[in-house]
């Protein structure tokens, strides 16, 4: 039997020997476990380096700390390493042995002066060497001042100028001098200049100075802009006769449309470069289309003339144009125009013998009077066309005498020019046995009064035929605004209550509700003129994001006006960014005055979106009417409108061979008809006028 001491030996032994393999076992654990912690947090975070760009990181793990070495190109990158490694293992492991990049040495500063001069006066800003003469400066641009003051924000380093400076800034400040509006920036070797003239010719006259004063060594940045003229109302006039083709007028809006018109008129038989004057007040965005096809119009008909005045297009064909010809283009004419033009198609019959049709007819548009037909001589003639002249402006003659004409064709022709003065446009014909008058006119009395017009010359029984459209919007009794006038109450809308947007968002602010109710009162009587909703800013920001800033909020603006009811057919929507101030940017109010919603007109002529309604037919016989009669006839009946009042003489007409002053009554122009006064009795003036004023001269004894 084994000694009991023995025993209780061995097993201390045995226990002891199971400890110790037991604790080397942990230990082998713990430090295979701590490797894989190590190895793994390097990896991660070396990954996440890599990840976010940042390869200058060296990473090293050391047990459960994390090393970051390197060199980080600024303090901003080292800062992202660091709070890079920080999410990826916890904060306290993170140990920061990074280093920051030296920064160069400072060099020469970089030397640049600003000049913004308007009609406040001229601010300076930027950076010049200690050696400008500033006082100089400052004296030599208060000299160019005729009012305004000259702000000098300008900070100084004592470094010498760079090369270019000194030749740079005495241009740059020449240049400041020949404008009145205009961004001068100088750099070493460069002058940049945006500046706004009044005209293209004052344009032209500024670049070619600049030119001239800039030296060789200095490059000229120019950016000047020059506002297009309002033309009204907008003209094209293409003829084609025995002289060749031509253009009389022309009026485009862009160069792309003035290129096209002036191509298609190469293509109808212009020579050479021709001319088109580019301004603002087209009636409609078809403008060019409906040109375009007025002038392919004559070139089919092979001669002939166009005369397009805003929207009304007046087509004449000479006689030598076959019937069938001239139906054929009128014909495509019609089918080419946008809807938004009318079309009044002329053509001269020829008549085959003296005893063929007998006509007078007189077209009135912007233009003036276009005379056709015939008259019986040649002093008749003279005595009709100053007749049109006075009464109706530039005339356009194209009378043929006939000496076989009935008795009292002048008078009835002068009669058609009288009743025709009363009409904003139209035409009016003559035959022996009717007199046709067709227009519009502004005044709803204009056919009743059309009628006792010729009444008065003819007496009693002639028939006539009257189709007198009324349009309301030329009717001064109505009152309605003109163009400025609603231009100007939108803008005191925006000055009253200004539609305001969060800081540098085109969100519009608040409740602009108030606003938008009174522009769209105003708008219910101008939305048929062009009128443009301009943004615009301060000079705070670069120029490309405010131009975008002013752009949104235009179209923000414009936007919520059209979603409020208002008719915005005839309303666009443009940015001009900081390109426009109406204060100095260097104050708060500044700024604030210059941070904009501005309403621009573009056309003094609406743009009639709807026809007049078409006239009714009235046929009648001229009665014979006495002074009080027409007196009653001219004042408006209970709601009618009342029309302008006659001018008290119709024409001063310079006619022929004496030295005389006399008055041709209704009976003497009867006489002439008839040939009862020989041409060489017809006095040198003969003044033509209502029956009272003719008496009331007539007393008056010839000189």
């Amino acid at each position: 039997m084994a000694n009991p001491r023995k025993r209780r030996g061995l097993a201390v032994v045995a226990s002891l020997l199971a400890l110790s393999a037991a604790g080397g076992l942990a230990f082998l654990g713990a430090e295979a476990a701590a490797d894989l912690v190590e190895h793994r947090s390097e990896a991660d975070v070396s990954q996440a380096m890599h990840d976010a760009g940042h390869d200058w990181v060296t990473v090293q793990a050391e047990g459960l700390r994390v090393h970051l070495e390197g060199t980080a190109p600024d303090e901003v990158q080292r800062f992202r390493a660091k709070s890079l490694a920080e999410t990826v293992v916890d904060r306290d492991r993170v140990i920061d042995r990074m280093q920051v990049q030296a920064r160069e040495a400072l060099g020469v500063p970089e030397f640049s002066i600003e000049l913004l001069r308007n009609e406040q006066g001229i601010s300076i800003v930027g950076l010049v060497p200690a050696s400008l003469g500033r006082a100089e400066m400052v004296a030599a641009l208060r000299r160019d001042l005729t009012e305004g003051e000259v702000s000098d924000l300008v900070e100084t380093a004592d470094y010498p100028s760079p090369e270019g400076w000194d030749e740079a800034f005495a241009f740059g400040i020449k240049a400041t001098e020949m404008v009145d509006r205009a961004k001068v920036s100088i750099e070493p070797g460069l002058v940049t200049l945006r500046a706004i003239t009044e005209s293209a010719a004052q344009k032209a006259e500024l670049e070619a100075a600049l030119e001239r004063a800039r030296p060789a060594t200095v490059k000229l940045a120019a950016e000047i802009s020059a506002p297009r003229p309002v033309i009204t109302p907008f003209t094209l006039r293409f003829v084609k006769d025995e002289k060749g083709a031509r253009f009389d007028a022309c009026s485009a809006e862009t160069e792309a449309s003035r290129d096209q018109i002036l191509r298609e008129g190469a293509v109808a038989g212009v020579s050479g470069p021709g001319l088109c004057r580019l301004g603002l007040g087209s009636p409609s965005v078809e403008w060019v289309d409906a040109a375009t096809a007025s002038i392919r119009a004559v070139a089919e008909l092979g001669a002939g003339s166009v005369t397009i005045s805003d929207t009304e297009i007046a087509l004449f064909a000479p006689s030598s144009v076959a019937g069938s010809v001239f139906d054929a283009a009128v014909g495509h004419l019609e089918g080419e125009l946008p809807e938004a033009f009318v079309l009044t198609a002329d053509h001269e019959k020829q008549p085959e013998t003296p005893s063929g049709p007998v006509e007078f007819l007189a077209i009135q548009d912007a233009a003036g009077v276009h005379l056709r037909g015939r008259i019986g001589g040649e002093q008749m003639r003279a005595v009709v066309e100053t007749m049109a002249e006075a009464r109706l402006g530039p005339v356009d003659n194209a009378l043929r005498v006939d000496e076989t004409l009935p008795p009292g064709w002048t008078t009835r022709a002068i009669a058609a020019l009288e009743a025709l003065e009363g009409l904003e446009s139209g035409n009016v014909t003559v035959t022996p046995d009717m007199i046709r008058l067709t227009g519009i006119s502004g005044n709803q009395a204009a056919s009743d009064m059309a009628a006792t017009q010729l009444s008065r010359r003819l007496g009693a029984g002639a028939h006539y035929e009257l189709s007198i459209q009324y349009d309301r919007s030329l009717d001064p009794q109505l009152a309605l605004p003109s163009g400025v006038e609603c231009v100007d109450r939108l803008n005191a809308v925006m000055h009253e209550s200004e539609i305001g947007f969060e800081p540098s968002k085109s969100v519009i602010a608040g409740d602009p509700e108030p606003a938008l109710n009174r522009i769209s009162e105003i708008m219910g009587e101008c939305h048929e003129y062009r009128i443009e909703l301009g943004g615009h800013t301060d000079s705070q920001g670069s120029d490309e994001l405010n131009a975008e800033l002013s752009r949104t909020r235009a179209q923000a603006v414009w936007a919520a006006i059209r979603a409020h009811g208002v008719n915005v057919t005839n309303m666009t929507a443009h940015g001009y960014g900081e390109t426009r101030p109406v204060a100095e940017n260097d104050t708060e109010e500044g700024r604030e005055a210059n941070r904009r919603i501005e309403f621009t007109l573009l056309s003094e002529a609406p743009v009639i979106s709807e026809r007049p309604a078409p006239a009714e037919k009235v046929t009648g016989m001229t009665q014979a009417v006495t002074a009080a009669t027409a007196e009653a006839a001219e004042k408006p009946a209970d709601g009618a409108q009342a029309g302008p009042a006659a001018p008290e003489t119709i024409a001063l007409i310079a006619a022929l061979t004496r030295p005389a002053l006399a008055v041709v009554l209704p009976e003497k122009l009867e006489a002439l008809d008839r040939g009862a006064i020989p041409p060489e009795d017809l006095p040198e003036l003969i003044l033509l006028g209502p029956p009272d004023v003719e008496a009331a001269i007539a007393e008056k004894p010839a000189e």
